[in-house]
């Protein structure tokens, strides 16, 4: 199995100049979903990493725990953020899982992310949170 320590200070320490890096831990046909992207190859997964970077401030990964069985890895962590200007820059964070299958090399070969986008994102910001809100209270009752 993957030593996983290096793997998890890099994406708990990921900056813009450390993207350079992910093709120590990704192998190049890699395959990446979240639930806004579904990509192959090491490029495309730089370019999903620096969007983020220029869509939130701040952005901080805290894996809390990993899990390890015949398929893979899963990581649980925390996603800190700040929302960009013109919105207010309110401190926030996302809960999720990523499942990581690696190669004979242990490279990952497989990154998909599981979060609730309505839950974790869009209920926490103006406008479009007070409306997902409303639609999970109505979900409830």
């Amino acid at each position: 199995m993957t030593n996983l320590k290096p793997l998890i200070h890099w994406f708990e320490h990921l900056t813009p100049d450390t993207l350079d890096q992910l093709p120590q831990f990704y192998a190049a046909d890699a395959e990446f979903k979240d639930p806004f992207n579904e990509v192959r190859g090491v490029e495309s997964i730089q370019h999903i990493f620096r969007h983020m970077f220029s869509q939130v401030a701040e952005p901080l990964f805290v894996v809390g725990s990993s899990f390890s069985g015949d398929d893979g890895v899963m990581l649980l962590w925390n996603f800190h953020f700040r929302n960009r200007a013109p919105l207010p820059q309110k401190a926030m964070t996302a809960r999720g899982a990523t499942h990581l299958r690696f190669d004979a090399a242990g490279r990952i070969v497989l990154h998909r992310d599981y979060w609730d986008a309505a839950e974790e994102l869009y209920a926490k910001l103006p406008l479009i949170g007070c409306v997902m809100r409303g639609l999970q209270r109505m979900g409830r009752a």
